[in-house]
């Protein structure tokens, strides 16, 4: 396949997915007998420890890649700074050297910065990019938007512009289009060297749902037909990128493994037979 790699959005949530009895600290080498590609998504709610890192980059092939997302207090998520959390500017620091090991290893791919509903399209917010840029200036970022107005009407053009002066990746994502707090697909590259097609579902009934898990947002499992009507998408984003990663995000039982494996399927990946939960069966 080459210069496309498909994974999910983290690996412990898939549960229905790994052989019964597989102790947890195994699940991640197993998950990469079938991808290349991975989402850690722990780092969002809490700033985890280099040996974490270190352990995952030794668990996975040489040629495995990870885009590790943004600790919540770094995009805007906590409102107010949780203790310890008032100098940003060393959480940052935290958060970066927490990194090492992946980048050592070579398979630290982009850092993902995934921006609440309520970082809107104002200039505040683009100094506060800015100074992500800065604060982490040598990974590369990749920006993903929750609200609609960085790509209303005639916006669209000046977001994009944006991000590739800032050498950032647009993260085109596809989810449902209900209110302010979502965003169009818009299949357009800003950074040469990657973009990310990152796929959270159509369920428009709990896009705004908060349950104790993001499996009861994330609640949909797309169709084959639904998924080779997004080849076109990614086949864009590969004719101006050197490398395109899929992600799926729709982290509900095993679902995004099953549609992670289709997606391989349909981009003439070979792919392992599948039982009737579409896991993997291992011979």
């Amino acid at each position: 396949m080459g210069r496309v790699r498909v994974g999910t959005c983290a690996w412990s949530d898939h549960e229905a997915f790994y052989p019964p009895g597989l102790p947890a600290r195994e699940r991640l080498s197993y998950y990469a007998r079938f991808f290349r590609l991975v989402e850690v998504d722990s780092t969002f709610y809490a700033l985890q420890p280099a040996r974490n890192f270190a352990l995952w980059a030794d668990r996975t092939p040489e040629d495995f890649l990870f885009n590790v997302k943004a600790y919540g207090a770094l995009t805007r998520h906590h409102r107010q700074p949780r203790p310890g959390e008032e100098d940003l500017g060393q959480v940052f620091r935290r958060f970066s050297e927490s990194l090492a090991p992946l980048r050592a290893a070579g398979k630290l791919r982009a850092v993902h910065l995934q921006f609440p509903p309520w970082f809107t399209a104002t200039r505040e917010s683009e100094s506060y990019l800015r100074y992500c840029r800065e604060a982490l200036p040598h990974d590369l970022l990749a920006v993903e938007f929750r609200h609609r107005s960085w790509f209303h009407q005639g916006r669209a053009e000046e977001t994009l512009r944006f991000l590739r002066e800032h050498e950032m990746v647009h993260v085109v994502c596809d989810e449902p289009q209900v209110g302010w707090g979502c965003v169009p697909l818009v299949p357009a590259v800003t950074h040469p060297g990657l973009s990310i097609l990152r796929l959270h579902g159509r369920n428009a009934a709990t896009w705004y749902k908060s349950g104790k898990t993001s499996a009861e947002r994330f609640d949909y499992l797309y169709s084959r037909t639904e998924l080779a009507g997004l080849l076109g998408v990614v086949r864009r984003l590969e004719a101006d990128a050197g490398e395109v990663h899929v992600l799926m995000n729709n982290n509900r039982s095993n679902y995004a493994v099953r549609n992670a494996l289709d997606m391989l399927e349909l981009l003439g990946e070979p792919v392992p037979p599948r039982d009737e939960s579409g896991s993997p069966v291992m011979a």
